[in-house]
Parts: structure tokens; C-alpha cells; sequence
């Protein structure tokens, strides 16, 4: 079983910046596929980002892509989601996801990742 929970949301004016968190527990984190989803219309939720479990290979939704920048620390089992640039309409409560090895094949399909967090709130004010 993995659980995860996200940290570091809050209040932030556009163009400012946040970092997320996500720490894990459980299975082998550096085997996992790590991601990052938020809701959005007509989805329940919306592909953010997503890394490798070595860390080497990082992949963006075109939407936050140049402004979000994915990361994680295996020994601290920690996932990380750097947001710069931030803009109102990324104010979302964002989820941190695990799947594994072959969720990397397919990370844009929420039913490609295993487990979620809980979710952490993101508010960009204009």
C-alpha cells in the first residue's frame, strides 16, 4: 500500500511561484512513475506533469509546460512541482499520483496511476 500526501499549497498573486510537495510511503518509491494531476472541466482530472522513477525523464501538459518544472528526492521519498509563472487559471486543488514502470508508457490516462493523494490547494489571485 502507498500513501501520499501533498503540502505546500496556498494563496499566491499571479505570476508568482510555489512549491508543491508530495511525500510517500510504502512501496519502492524509486521504481514508481510520480505525477501530478488537477481537476478541470469535463475531466475529473487534468494530466500535469509526470517523472521517471530514476528522475532522468520528465514529461508536461502543454498548458503549464516552460512553467512548472517536476522533480523528486528518492532518499527522501519526496516528490516535488516547482510552479513559476503562475496564472488564475491554475488555482486547482492538485493531486499527487504513483503508478508504476509501465504507467510512464501512458501517464496522461488517470487510469494509469494506482494511487492518489489527497490533494493540495492552489488559489492564484489576479
Amino acid at each position: 500500500q502507498v500513501q501520499l500526501v501533498e503540502s505546500g499549497g496556498g494563496l499566491v498573486q499571479a505570476g508568482g511561484s510555489l512549491r508543491l510537495s508530495c511525500a510517500a510511503s510504502g512501496r519502492t518509491f524509486s521504481s514508481s512513475s510520480m505525477g501530478w494531476f488537477r481537476p478541470a472541466p469535463g475531466k475529473e482530472r487534468e494530466f500535469v506533469a509526470a517523472v521517471s522513477g530514476s528522475g532522468s525523464m520528465t514529461y508536461y501538459a502543454d498548458s503549464v509546460k516552460g512553467r512548472f518544472s517536476i522533480s523528486r528526492d528518492n532518499a527522501k521519498k519526496t516528490l516535488y512541482l516547482q510552479m513559476s509563472a503562475l496564472k488564475p487559471e491554475d488555482t486547482a486543488l492538485y493531486y499527487c499520483a504513483s503508478g508504476g514502470i509501465s504507467t510512464w508508457y501512458n501517464p496522461i490516462r488517470q487510469s494509469e496511476w494506482s494511487y492518489w493523494g489527497q490533494g493540495t490547494q492552489v488559489t492564484v489571485s489576479s
